[in-house]
């Protein structure tokens, strides 16, 4: 996990509006089941897209306004961002072949 940023706040638009890269925001919950069962295909894509794709994850019960900002009302949202704004989007659990998928329409947009 250790290319995984966590966002909220304060880091917010620095990590993820300003990025240089396009940026995954994982939207997620530490109670939520299927939180816990994509978060090793997150961190995987974390690792196979380094350098590309930043990838970083946000707690919605920490940070419910940030949350709120962009229309995160069901968890996991996998939010794609691009030039610091929503380009994709993913709700609810995903497999590793749909989200390389998505990541790679959004590098190739």
């Amino acid at each position: 996990m250790s290319n995984v940023v966590a966002v909220g706040d304060a880091n917010f638009e620095s990590e993820v509006l300003q990025s240089s890269h396009p940026v995954l925001v994982d939207f997620y919950a530490i109670w939520c089941g299927p939180c816990r069962m994509v978060a090793p295909l997150v961190d995987a894509l974390a690792v196979e897209f380094d350098g590309r794709l930043k990838v970083v994850k946000c707690d919605v019960d920490q940070y419910e306004a940030l949350s709120l900002r962009y229309g995160v009302s069901k968890i996991p949202n996998l939010t794609f961002f691009k030039n610091g704004e929503v380009v994709s989007q993913i709700v609810g659990y995903t497999n590793r072949r749909e989200l390389i998928t998505y990541a790679n329409e959004v590098l190739g947009s």
